[in-house]
């Protein structure tokens, strides 16, 4: 895992939007979605609520690697890639369940442990 740089930080903080979680197959074929229930837990990992997971579930479950893409208020894009845990209960499903809005399932919680950090092209970690 790698650390957010402080610069990544301030990005993540001036975000807009909401993220694009993607994830691929056994097969190698892409899928991304919409996140908009997500947190930044620490400077290695980010916190996605599974409300309405279906491919990417099951992708997850195969193992697959995940990347987040974000867009700041200043239009600068990040991405940040890394493995992916899949928790349904424990401290991290109990601390999703503290944000994730009541009116949702959160069925799961899903934590990217960063690897890889980008902007733009640009490798930053």
């Amino acid at each position: 895992m790698v650390q957010l740089p402080e610069s990544v930080n301030r990005a993540w903080k001036k975000r807009k939007g909401p993220v694009v979680f993607s994830t691929v197959d056994q097969n190698g074929l892409p899928n991304a979605i919409y996140a908009t229930c997500v947190r930044m837990r620490d400077q290695e990992t980010v916190i996605i609520a599974d409300n309405f997971f279906d491919k990417t579930k099951q992708n997850i479950f195969s193992g697959s690697r995940g990347s987040i893409l974000f867009i700041t208020e200043e239009d600068e894009a990040f991405q940040l890639k890394g493995s992916i845990e899949y928790h349904q209960d424990g401290s991290f499903f109990e601390e999703m369940k503290e944000w994730n809005p009541k009116d949702l399932p959160g069925h799961a919680a899903a934590l990217v442990k960063i690897e890889e950090i980008y902007s733009g092209s640009e490798r930053i970690k």
